[in-house]
């Protein structure tokens, strides 16, 4: 799958106005204000990773891009791609050691930082760089492109803002954590499947989740794992655009349809996805119904069965077929 807006373009944009200039001299006030008051010393690990709310967005974000870029993660609980890149986007934060920082917001709590960004779907990535607020890319991504992205923000903090990064203090405490539970039976056939996924290796996710169903038919997590691994190996050699052109000009080809959707559930539009579903069902016949109330159901497995928008969404199904 392609995201969308994975391209610095808009730091170079930045960079060639006369905001930047003004922007990069307020980041080295900014930090050596900093120094004079005795910060800017190394931090702990656990600095690089950290929640932010609307009420520290000030100090945790904006104060904090006039030393290093900060990179956004717009996430949600119920939003089952977010799950996905999450995890990486923790891993590359403590990996790059320091040049820059993961500030995850839940869109749910904040909702004020998630209009005043304009973001209409999650996962969403945006970077924050000596105050200016950069779009990177809305939904799922393959970790090299991620990299890549991560690579040309920090170039653009060094050449034209001076962002040098933080000191890692590697040595530095970190809180105790409670003991790990017991490994059960499939744990290492999970985490086997999670750690390809991770590597983009989606068929080999795939079949790590079917060998731990075919042991364990109604583990819960297989069952979500694998979805989530078939819906991604759906979408992505997709071209996006050609797909949602195809899904708008033929409202009644019910193929169009079901790509358009898993399209909208990657991208974290879920009522979108779940809507274009239920009326591909209302509208078709024969074995075109059957396809679309399947690949519903699959859907339906990706967000998981608690979700109220999965119960709304069987409601509706169930008024277009009885």
């Amino acid at each position: 799958m392609q995201p969308r807006n994975m391209s610095m373009s808009g730091v170079v944009d930045l960079a060639a106005v006369k905001a930047a200039g003004e922007a990069k001299a307020k980041a080295e006030q900014t930090r050596a204000e900093a120094a004079r008051q005795g910060g800017g010393g190394a931090v702990p690990p656990s600095a690089l990773v950290i929640d932010v709310d609307e009420a520290g967005f000030e100090g945790d974000v904006l104060q904090r891009s006039a030393e290093v870029p900060v990179v956004l993660d717009f996430w949600a609980e119920w939003c089952e791609p977010c799950k996905q890149l999450s995890p990486v986007l923790e891993r590359l934060a403590l990996e790059y050691n320091g040049r820059f920082v993961l500030a995850k917001i839940d869109v749910e709590a904040n909702q004020m930082l998630m209009q005043q960004f304009g973001i209409q779907g999650i996962p969403a990535v945006f970077a924050v760089v000596a105050g200016q607020a950069l779009p990177l890319f809305q939904g799922l991504a393959p970790e090299p492109q991620i990299r890549e992205t991560l690579d040309q923000l920090i170039q653009v903090g060094e050449q034209r803002f001076g962002l040098t990064g933080l000191t890692v203090d590697t040595g530095a405490a970190e809180p105790e954590t409670a003991p790990a539970p017991a490994a059960g039976p499939h744990d290492a056939a999970l985490e086997a499947a999670v750690d390809a996924l991770d590597a983009g290796d989606l068929g080999g996710a795939i079949r790590a989740y079917e060998n731990v169903l075919s042991d364990d038919p109604g583990n819960s997590e297989a069952k979500l794992g694998l979805a989530q691994a078939e819906l991604l190996s759906r979408v992505r050699e997709m071209d996006p655009q050609k797909v949602r052109q195809d899904a708008a000009d033929h409202p009644d080809d019910v193929r169009s349809q079901i790509a358009a959707a898993d399209l909208d559930l990657a991208g974290g539009h879920v009522q979108d996805a779940f809507g274009r579903l239920v009326e591909a069902v209302r509208r078709a016949v024969g074995e075109d119904r059957d396809a679309a109330r399947l690949r519903l159901l699959e859907l339906f497995e990706v967000i998981g069965p608690d979700d109220p928008r999965v119960t709304a969404a069987r409601t509706a199904l169930a008024r277009v077929l009885f």
